[in-house]
């Protein structure tokens, strides 16, 4: 959930920790199974040209025990995809629904040797079980076509602790929460959730939206926009005690792949993040659908707009989010019709034409870090 938060801030503090940080990292950092990446040598500059990494929350850790239920497997119940571009002006952040169907590639656990045949048409959240983490990034590439050399784990106590570490995030709900499986007991209007009220509101599904998956991902992004609002904005990257926390917690608790695992790497792509406006920083959705008899209680892709999304991505654009229409206000009459002529206005000197804006991809759901919404609460 917090790459990118993460990333920034474990970069800022390696010259504080280097050695006790770096140590937590290797020793939790995992083979993805890709070689050489960008990075720049030991001189520490800003990461060379765009790049990709994938984020995955799991929902099963031998460490939390039976706190968050019984598990029979370990799910890829969180999928982030982070794209910067080359140029570090903009950054989109796609979130993967853990219940949409997709082809799962052949894959090999490294650790038990067991090979998994491939599948054409079973939710993406089965991929953690079927080889690990390289099987995840494995899937998610094969999906969007996109190179992913870089990749991490958090699991349910990361985000707990994460949450901690940068001193809670605030958020704003539409309507009161009470979601009792999630844990989740939240008022109307804004709060400020941390440790297991943080987790509790990114897991809750009940509580929010039409219940859906999607539903939980618009919260889960809200979350993210704040977040990284709070860290750029409240001193958080010049508060030396609360970054070592910060760090701390994010060596212990998120596994990177072993070509992550660099203090180097980390503060190259600190570089290229730390400058990138908050409205340049897009939260978007992987375009799907719900209600396919097919797959009920699935997620289903639109591929067009998923087509042309990631094309958008491989191709280094930069891209909008379509406009949303306000809607009237229940209790305001709509515009009466009439035969009579508009008022004549005076005459105004031609203005120039606007300069050629970004361009909107049409059917297309998220936010930038920028919006300050609230998420919708179920009503019933």
């Amino acid at each position: 959930m917090v790459m990118a938060v993460a990333v920034v801030s474990t970069a800022s503090v390696a010259a504080i920790a280097v050695s006790n940080f770096s140590q937590k990292v290797d020793d939790n950092a995992i083979d993805i199974g890709v070689g050489q990446t960008n990075a720049p040598a030991p001189q520490l500059g800003s990461y060379r040209e765009g790049f990709n990494i994938l984020m995955v929350g799991v929902d099963n850790d031998a460490a939390q025990g039976a706190a968050y239920g019984e598990r029979d497997a370990t799910l890829n119940d969180v999928n982030i995809l982070v794209h910067v571009s080359a140029d570090h002006t903009n950054a989109v952040v796609v979130s993967i629904p853990r219940d949409l169907i997709v082809a799962h590639p052949e894959c090999t656990d490294a650790k038990t040797e067991e090979t998994f045949d491939a599948m054409s048409a079973r939710p993406i959240n089965e991929a953690m079980a079927r080889g690990g983490l390289p099987c995840v990034v494995q899937t998610v590439s094969e999906l969007t076509g996109l190179d992913i050399p870089y990749a991490g784990v958090i699991t349910f106590s990361g985000v707990v602790q994460m949450s901690d570490a940068v001193g809670g995030v605030p958020i704003c709900l539409s309507a009161p929460i009470n979601d009792p499986d999630a844990g989740l007991d939240l008022p109307e209007g804004p709060s400020i959730v941390a440790g297991a009220n943080a987790l509790a509101f990114l897991r809750s599904r009940e509580g929010v939206g039409d219940r859906s998956d999607l539903a939980r991902i618009s919260s889960q992004q809200m979350y993210m926009a704040s977040l990284m609002r709070t860290v750029k904005g409240n001193g958080t990257l010049t508060n030396i005690p609360t970054l070592i926390n910060l760090a701390d917690a994010a060596a212990t608790n998120i596994r990177l792949s072993t070509n992550l695992a660099d203090i180097n790497t980390m503060v190259s792509m600190a570089l290229a993040l730390k400058d990138i406006n908050l409205d340049r920083l897009l939260f978007v959705q992987y375009p799907g659908t719900t209600g396919d008899p097919d797959f009920p209680n699935k997620v289903v892709p639109i591929q067009d707009v998923a087509d042309e999304l990631f094309a958008k991505l491989a191709a280094d654009e930069p891209f909008a989010l379509p406009a949303i229409t306000p809607e009237r206000p229940a209790d305001e009459p709509a515009p009466e019709e009439t035969d009579a002529p508009a008022p004549e206005t005076p005459s105004e000197p031609a203005v120039p034409a606007p300069e050629a804006t970004v361009q909107a991809l049409d059917g297309l759901a998220g936010q930038t870090a920028q919006d300050e919404s609230c998420a919708q609460a179920f009503t019933g």
